[in-house]
């Protein structure tokens, strides 16, 4: 990886926990972002964004949840719980999925639920995984299962999360792998620009996106 990379454009480079690892640098990857979720992911924020949206005991599906910590702790912070459900591409990762979550492994463009299944759909930290190309077909599809909002939590590609990525995700992380996927991330993230027209492509013009701390873009679709 490059020391100071050109930050203008989302690099395609691959993280490696997309890629085959070993089961043990799995989990170790996935205690890493799970610390990340607790500490640096902006979740109240995001809490706050999905709340208005969630009538009582509704129904909020979070998709690339990876262990589904997110997911848990919104269920967790909202007077009456939703049905939560938790998606990921691979089984390893829901493995340590909290009861609160119920599990689903599938493929994110082709979500085993019928139409408006849920009232909210989100996506934490998951969008920045995808090309340009995919973005709208993805949100396209969340946008099928929703009946009131997407909302969306990513990254803000800028110098200063690289820099402080470069100097304290060493100390942080457990793994080189968490080190390597961390940076990027980063380097995958959105400006707002992108993650409006990327909704735009996917038919979602009624979208709100703000600026969180640390260099987190919140999108808020209300959907019709």
């Amino acid at each position: 990886m490059t020391l100071w990379p050109d930050l203008s454009t989302r690099s395609t480079d691959a993280e490696l926990l997309d890629a085959g690892l070993p089961a043990a640098e799995v989990r170790k990857s996935l205690a890493d972002l799970r610390f990340v979720n607790r500490w640096l992911s902006a979740r109240r924020g995001l809490l706050r964004a999905v709340a208005p949206h969630l009538p009582p005991r509704g129904r909020l599906l979070d998709v690339g949840c990876a262990s589904g910590d997110v997911a848990a702790w919104l269920s967790s912070r909202l007077a009456q719980p939703p049905l939560t459900v938790g998606v990921d591409v691979k089984r390893l990762h829901l493995a340590e999925a909290p009861p609160a979550v119920r599990p689903v492994v599938a493929d994110v463009f082709r979500l085993p639920f019928r139409d408006a299944s849920f009232d909210v759909v989100t996506a934490s930290l998951f969008l920045h995984h995808f090309g340009e190309a995919e973005l709208g077909t993805l949100l396209r599809e969340l946008a099928r299962l929703a009946r009131r909002a997407i909302v969306v939590s990513d990254l803000e590609r800028a110098r200063v999360p690289f820099v402080f990525g470069r100097a304290v995700f060493p100390l942080l992380f457990t793994t080189p792998v968490s080190v390597h996927d961390g940076l990027v991330s980063i380097r995958r993230g959105f400006r707002e620009p992108e993650l409006r027209t990327a909704f735009a492509a996917a038919g979602l013009g009624r979208v709100t996106i703000r600026r969180l701390f640390p260099y987190r873009l919140l999108a808020v679709a209300a959907l019709p």
